[in-house]
């Protein structure tokens, strides 16, 4: 089968063309690949009191690409301290047995809070993903975004039209 490329070369995806809050709907990956949509959707949690999820998830996604070992261990620290530590000021919940052994922090590597990460990152997918796109931010945020897509359809009709007659 043959794939069908867009006109630079590359091949041809829905996803592409999706934009704002129409690629939020498809997914919690695409939403949170937009900063725009992590924003919304950290006000929406912000209200739900489970910031605290989107923000390690962030926070973790950081943490994997970091090279720097000093870097890395400080970062780690940082993350065990503000999410993960009986003493957490934005505790998130996670199941006990998965919780780290300060002793880990020690030697990081970029993996380390992927087990952890994972099951933030379903609570978010399974429960608060879908009451989002039901939210009044989200669907404000939506309606604000056709209304911008419909005024500017309709300056290029005109700007069309008036060529069409102007020549």
């Amino acid at each position: 089968m043959e794939k069908i490329n867009d006109s630079d070369g590359k091949p041809g995806s829905s996803q592409q063309t999706l934009k704002g809050t129409s690629r939020w709907t498809t997914s919690l990956e695409n939403l949170l690949e937009d900063p725009e949509g992590v924003k919304r959707f950290r006000e929406f949690l912000k209200k739900e009191f489970s910031e605290e999820n989107v923000l390690f998830w962030l926070a973790c996604e950081e943490f994997k690409k970091m090279q720097d070992k000093k870097q890395m261990q400080e970062k780690a620290k940082e993350i065990y301290m503000t999410f993960l530590s009986s003493k957490a000021s934005c505790q998130v919940n996670v199941e006990g047995q998965s919780r780290l052994n300060e002793t880990i922090l020690e030697e990081p590597h970029p993996l380390m809070f992927q087990k952890l990460q994972d099951q933030i990152f379903n609570l978010m997918k399974y429960d608060s993903y879908s009451r989002f796109l039901k939210s009044d931010i989200f669907l404000k945020h939506k309606r604000a975004e056709e209304q911008e897509e419909n005024s500017s359809e309709a300056q290029s009709v005109a700007k069309r039209a008036s060529r069409i007659y102007n020549t």
